[in-house]
């Protein structure tokens, strides 16, 4: 069959990538968009660009009718869900080609079977497939927990809990299943034991529509908060050799089970010490993942290529022999989240963004982002409406300590100001020495309480490199004169400090001089955004900085922790509640956050009623304290 127009149902990095893939192949590319999207840079990077609705993605793209209409009227040949959205979704891949159109993945039918977790599970069973225990949600045993409630639509870890006690399962049940009806469309839940300390270790298998299935090695996942990935790499540090092996070899005989087409990713739990290793399915994902790219560094392989070829009847360009894993790639996704305040998501206004170049790799760079300069100078706004991430930093050696030192001067070369993003945390957790030395597993970071949590302070450099801009010492139009340094001709320098005050109200005495090179700076106004390492701190002289008469929450109040819709409320005014029980919940970026009772006391106010949206800070309900 012939393409030559391929339509993008999808945003972000993932469309961007895309995109490039088209134009490298000659394919002509139409990218959709929402009201919020529509200065994003895959619109002005695609071919053509379709409006598909307002902001809400259930308007826009979950919309299989207005997706498949736009592929129809843009003249498309074949759509490209990316992942995330309806790239999983057996409706929208059999309405694309019930439409006449090339759907780039596997049937609806293979989707219908494999992208649901609990059918996919099924037949890992008749395959012989190893599998953790499984119950249903109204008949767990006492002596069963914990166990992991999962949605079993969908991916990217939402709609996931791990429930420890019998008490907290409703609730957990309750949330799943508004995460999953809000990000898939459907509310069914899979609940298995947990395993305590595992990893997530997943392999890479791609088919084509002539029977043949390959693997492309494995890649380790287990970088993870709240069931989302963070930190990739490939292949998989610590795995026992045979362990691997098994993986490697299961994971293909389950693509031939089903007679899967395109990419596709077969995700397992690996425990146990080296040596001791055992392995259980999880979960199949009949698309293309975020982390591809660490995988397309160790092969070689272009991954958006092979399913364009496989999509238009190609076979797979090379055989299982043929394809190798050499040196080693780690992969990092800046979040527009906040580490230090329980990884709340971000959004609002970026002033500056900025990303190193790095040498190229089959036409991929470092770097894969979401977000870019403003080409027109109108500053560009992250929206609460849709996933935090912001882009994916990629780096390759030739063993693991390259990778991360590779990754590691992809952080060090990008900054993002104005808005916060987990950029110099997650640089402080992949050179940490819990990291490097592979002791990272799916629930470690969720349980950590250490360092890697705390804000890190203003470091000397920064504070001289935001004192040396406010004062001009980097300005030399006339020479020694034309610096606010202290110089003189007839003596020694005259020592010249200011006091700095940083966004926790903090002050710092400092003297100004030249600064070091490797902080990067943006004045704004009275205020200096200073970014190394990836970490930026807001500085200002003392008096610019003191804030007038701002306002403080009592501690009474259950604030909305960001923009986002009230999705549950639990509590009426005059209900009485205990400390840390459930009064509702927020949802912002497909994420949602419980809001609990702050103390033992009465509800004496309700400030949203559900389905509201709620600015940051907005008070929800207020428990009037016991006296």
């Amino acid at each position: 069959m012939t393409i030559e127009t391929v339509l993008i149902a999808n945003r972000g990095e993932i469309a961007r990538r895309i995109v490039r893939g088209c134009r490298r192949a000659g394919l002509r590319s139409v990218a959709v968009h929402s009201d919020a999207d529509a200065r994003a840079p895959h619109v002005l990077e695609a071919d053509v660009a379709v409006h598909l609705g307002p902001t809400p993605a259930s308007e826009s793209y979950l919309s299989i009718e207005k997706v498949v209409a736009a592929a129809l009227d843009s003249g498309a040949d074949a759509v490209h869900p990316g992942y995330g959205f309806l790239s999983e979704n057996a409706a929208f891949a059999r309405a694309v080609a019930e439409a006449g159109l090339v759907f780039v993945g596997p049937s609806a039918d293979v989707i219908d079977l494999m992208g649901r977790k609990d059918r996919a599970r099924d037949v890992a069973v008749r395959a012989g497939v190893p599998v953790t225990p499984r119950h249903e949600t109204d008949d767990i045993p006492e002596d069963a927990y914990p166990v992991l409630v999962k949605a079993a639509a969908g991916g990217g870890g939402k709609g996931m809990h791990v429930v420890r006690r019998p008490q907290d399962l409703a609730v957990a049940v309750a949330t799943a299943r508004r995460e999953a009806a809000s990000a898939f469309g459907d509310d069914t839940l899979l609940v298995e034991a947990y395993v305590e300390g595992g990893r997530h270790v997943e392999v890479q298998v791609f088919g084509d529509t002539h029977g043949n299935v390959v693997h492309l090695f494995e890649r380790d996942c287990s970088a993870q908060r709240r069931h989302q990935k963070v930190v990739e790499e490939a292949p998989a540090p610590g795995l026992d050799a045979d362990v691997r092996q098994r993986l490697l070899d299961s994971s293909v005989a389950l693509a031939r089970e089903v007679g899967y087409v395109g990419a596709g990713t077969v995700e397992f739990l690996v425990a146990g010490e080296p040596g001791h290793q055992e392995a259980y399915f999880l979960e199949m994902n009949t698309r293309l993942q975020v982390e591809h790219p660490v995988t397309e560094k160790v092969t070689g392989v272009d991954l958006v290529q092979w399913q364009l070829d496989v999509a238009a009847g190609r076979p797979l360009p090379l055989t299982q022999d043929e394809i190798a894993c050499t040196g080693h790639a780690v992969e990092v996704r800046v979040y527009a989240e906040d580490p230090y305040a329980g990884f709340l998501p971000q959004s609002g206004e970026v002033l500056e963004v900025a990303w190193p170049d790095g040498p190229l790799f089959d036409g991929e760079g470092r770097v894969h982002a979401a977000l870019e300069p403003s080409a027109d100078g109108v500053p560009t706004t992250v929206s609460a409406a849709y996933d935090p991430m912001l882009a994916k930093l990629v780096g390759h050696g030739d063993d693991r300590d390259a990778a991360i030192a590779d990754v590691l001067d992809v952080i060090d070369g990008s900054r993002v100001v104005g808005l916060t993003t987990n950029l110099g945390w997650v640089r402080r957790l992949v050179d940490s020495a819990a990291f490097r030395d592979g002791e990272v597993h799916t629930g470690w970071l969720d349980g950590y309480d250490g360092p890697l949590l705390e804000r890190p302070g203003v470091l000397r450099e920064v504070l001289v490199a935001a004192a040396a801009e406010l004062h001009g010492v980097r300005d030399a139009g006339d020479g020694p004169f034309g610096r606010r340094d202290g110089w003189r001709s007839a003596g020694p320098s005259a020592p010249v400090v200011i006091r700095l005050v940083d966004e926790r109200g903090l002050a710092h005495d400092v003297e100004v001089v030249l600064p070091h090179d490797d902080v990067d700076v943006l004045r704004c106004g009275s205020q200096v955004h200073a970014t190394w390492h990836g970490q930026t701190w807001t500085l200002g002289e003392a008096d610019a900085m003191r804030r007038q008469g701002a306002a403080v929450a009592s501690a009474a109040d259950v604030v909305a922790p960001m923009p986002g819709t009230v999705v549950a409320l639990a509590v009426a005014e005059g209900d009485r509640v205990s400390a840390g029980d459930a009064l509702g919940a927020v949802e912002a970026m497909k994420m949602e956050f419980a809001l609990t009772a702050p103390h033992d006391g009465t509800v004496t106010h309700v400030g949203a009623v559900v389905g509201q949206q709620v600015a940051m800070d907005h008070v929800v309900v207020h428990v009037e304290a016991d006296a």
